[in-house]
């Protein structure tokens, strides 16, 4: 037998923990490195450091996150992908939407169904607010697709944003609550 035709293990998501904070961290910068090579400045993404993410992740979390949901997904007892939502922030301003503020994977989980398992999670954790929002990278193609055929669209609101003196624009991504993706 192939092992493409393998079924991939079983994922579990669930919170996640002060214990996680260092896998987390390593997703994240990790993420960052790959998703946005080309993108951002290289010699921002090279000094990203995991260590430094993971001890401000720590701190943060154990002085709590102000409404702010963080969740993992694993595979055999091996984080592979986490996410975050909480309140749509408005600048200093909380309504009544919801907002995802970061999800990200292993580049090896890419494609598994981790990312739409973490993201199915965080909608059913929203689903009593009006309306979610997402900000993207304008040029990230992949992650805008990905979006996209989970029932988000840009909603023409752009932001810019600025990292070591080079622009890197997002742009803001709705969906309406009682939307399905395909």
């Amino acid at each position: 037998m192939n092992d493409d035709a393998l079924p991939a293990p079983a994922l579990h998501v669930r919170p996640m923990t002060l214990a996680d904070c260092g896998r987390v961290s390593e997703i994240r910068i990790r993420g960052w490195q790959y998703a946005y090579r080309g993108l951002m400045p290289q010699p921002f993404l090279d000094g990203l450091s995991v260590e430094r993410d993971a001890e401000r992740r720590r701190a943060r979390f154990r002085d709590g996150r102000d409404g702010v949901t963080e969740l993992v997904a694993e595979r055999r007892g091996t984080v592979v992908g986490w996410a975050a939502h909480g309140p749509y922030r408005d600048g200093e301003v909380r309504t009544g939407d919801a907002e995802l503020y970061a999800i990200y994977l292993d580049a090896a989980h890419l494609g598994t169904g981790a990312g739409r398992a973490l993201l199915a999670t965080v909608l059913e954790q929203c689903a009593g607010h009006p309306r979610v929002y997402l900000w993207v990278l304008k040029e990230n193609a992949r992650a805008r697709r990905f979006y996209e055929m989970a029932g988000f669209a840009a909603d023409g609101t752009e932001e810019p944003y600025e990292v070591d003196g080079v622009r890197v624009p997002e742009v803001r991504y709705v969906r309406e609550s009682g939307v399905t993706s395909a």
